[in-house]
């Protein structure tokens, strides 16, 4: 067996377990929102309820909440963009970094 069949076996295993612990430790735990812990915890601290300051934009354009599966969209795409502009940074670091090594050893052209 090559040493990065067995990096990669490695690896999935662990990874595995990460997913797979949770859920053994934890049975039947609820994992909510930051949005109900944060209004959770200021109804602890002030002893009022949390009210919101402002409503959402799309809500008050559309006259309502939006459904689940849109919200999942919307949030899919932000990520699909962040991840976008953090890959082209990247690639631009490296193809800038490679350039600049290859220029190095180009000899000057004599006009």
């Amino acid at each position: 067996m090559s040493k990065n069949l067995k990096l990669t076996l490695v690896l999935l295993a662990v990874v595995a377990l990460l997913i797979l612990v949770p859920f053994v430790l934890a049975p039947g735990a609820e994992f909510g929102g930051s949005d109900d812990a944060g209004s959770q915890m200021v109804e602890q601290v002030t002893g009022q309820p949390y009210e919101p300051w402002f409503t959402p934009v799309l809500e008050t354009a559309l006259g309502g909440e939006l459904p689940g599966e849109i919200e999942s969209l919307i949030f899919c795409v932000q990520t699909g963009i962040g991840v976008g502009i953090i890959s082209f940074a990247f690639g631009y670091l490296v193809a800038r970094k490679k350039y600049k090594k290859d220029d190095a050893h180009t000899p000057l052209k004599k006009d």
